[in-house]
């Protein structure tokens, strides 16, 4: 008769309890990160408060990378944290390792442009959501962040192109121009008012 595994009698894989506890702390990290988002958007918490929390996230992180190695998942969370910390640069070399790794994924490229955007670089954020573009055409978040980069970059022709694919694709983006900064270098060109007229 063949010997029982100890798997078999019940007893968990050691592989699966590691794997269990790395998941355990990437959903703290992700809690940690929706705790920072949701005290900005509200601004009730203090810089240094967010501050603490973005750094217990980056000291799990280092944790789990210790334990496992690090990873697509943890490198994409690392620089969602350094975003939060205004620590572009740093965000900026670990989203770009996950876009190597990961190209499919366009949140990845979305946030590598806004870092590039926040360091004032807006040619690398207008190519990384070029990129996007080539992964995933239809997303109308990535045509209307070109939209905003390009009128940042005071090209008119482009940034309206970009704006009225983004509308047509979703007419919920129209609601979004009224409010945002990043089209007030073009909001009293006739062209961009016409745009905003054509699709209104």
């Amino acid at each position: 008769m063949e010997k029982p595994s100890e798997t078999n009698l019940g007893r968990p894989d050691m592989n699966s309890l590691q794997e269990t506890r790395r998941l355990r702390r990437i959903r703290e990290v992700e809690g940690y990160l929706d705790l920072i988002l949701s005290a900005s958007s509200q601004l009730s918490a203090t810089f240094e408060a967010k501050r603490t929390v973005a750094l217990r996230a980056i000291s799990l992180l280092d944790e789990i990378d210790e334990l496992d190695g690090s990873s697509s998942d943890t490198l994409y969370l690392r620089g969602q944290t350094y975003r939060t910390l205004d620590e572009h640069d740093k965000a900026i070399e670990c989203l770009r390792q996950v876009c190597d790794d990961d190209p499919a994924d366009i949140h990845v490229w979305l946030a590598l442009g806004w870092s590039y955007k926040r360091l004032g670089r807006l040619d690398l954020a207008i190519e990384a959501l070029e990129e996007a573009m080539c992964q995933d055409p239809a997303q109308p978040i990535i045509h209307y962040n070109l939209a905003c980069y390009w009128a940042l970059a005071k090209n008119i022709r482009l940034s309206l192109e970009y704006l009225a694919q983004a509308c047509e694709i979703n007419s919920s983006f129209r609601e979004l121009v009224g409010n945002e900064p990043d089209f007030d270098a073009i909001r009293n060109d006739p062209e961009f008012i016409g745009l905003l007229n054509l699709i209104a």
